[in-house]
């Protein structure tokens, strides 16, 4: 199987007790995979440990990523001294200011290019991380729980945004959530972590199947020890 992401035996100890204990995973290009668990249950330390930011992170020498890949987490971590422009092309050429508009188009924030991240609302700047994250046109997008900390209309409308440009860019995506509807609504597949193992590997049914998806919705939350 052509594969963004293959992971074979991932671990990861803190002191003695073991968060990540041989995770397995593939994911397709292209490919929308929500990862679901517990708190603790080792989420946020395997995404850390794919975008190279946890580097004690050990597997049995299998771990094949593509070498574009992007990062957005909870806090959009915009640089306050930074116009949004600046933000969003930080790190890259002078050249990437046109694609870095047209991302910042893409986002709804067209014309918010010389806007200082103070002027923005807490959606505005996941938007403008969003932008971050696309305009190094990567194979694979990670967000850990990159809506967490905005309100529930900003969430819906940040996960139509999200939906749409998925489907256009095409990148793979791993997204750590903690919100089995935030999960159901983007996803292609959702995976299980409990006791830094993957526990269950499910497909989304079709988002127009409500029967489905509410079958599916009460199985999650069964795994997650929720009646």
């Amino acid at each position: 199987m052509n594969t963004a992401v293959r992971i074979r035996d991932l671990k990861r100890t803190f002191t003695l007790r073991g968060v990540l204990n041989g995770v397995d995973l593939d994911i397709a290009p292209g490919e929308f995979v929500a990862l679901l668990g517990r708190s603790g249950s080792g989420k946020s330390t395997l995404l850390r440990a794919l975008a190279g930011i946890d580097h004690e992170a050990e597997g049995n020498g299998e771990i094949a990523l593509p070498p574009r890949l992007s990062v957005i987490f909870q806090d959009a971590r915009l640089l306050p001294w930074m116009r949004v422009l600046d933000n969003v092309t930080l790190g890259l050429p002078r050249e990437a200011h046109p694609r870095a508009l047209q991302a910042l188009e893409e986002v709804g924030l067209g014309g918010r290019e010389r806007s200082w991240p103070h002027e923005l609302s807490g959606g505005e700047q996941q938007r403008v991380a969003l932008a971050r994250a696309l305009v190094r046109e990567p194979a694979l997008l990670l967000a850990d729980e990159p809506f967490g900390a905005l309100d529930a209309l900003t969430r819906i409308q940040m996960h139509e945004l999200l939906r749409e440009l998925s489907r256009r860019h095409r990148p793979a995506v791993l997204l750590v959530t903690h919100d089995i509807d935030e999960a159901l609504a983007l996803a292609d597949r959702i995976v299980m972590l409990d006791d830094g193992r993957i526990s269950a590997d499910l497909q989304v049914p079709g988002r127009g199947d409500r029967t489905l998806i509410a079958l599916q919705r009460r199985r999650l939350l069964a795994m997650l020890g929720v009646t």
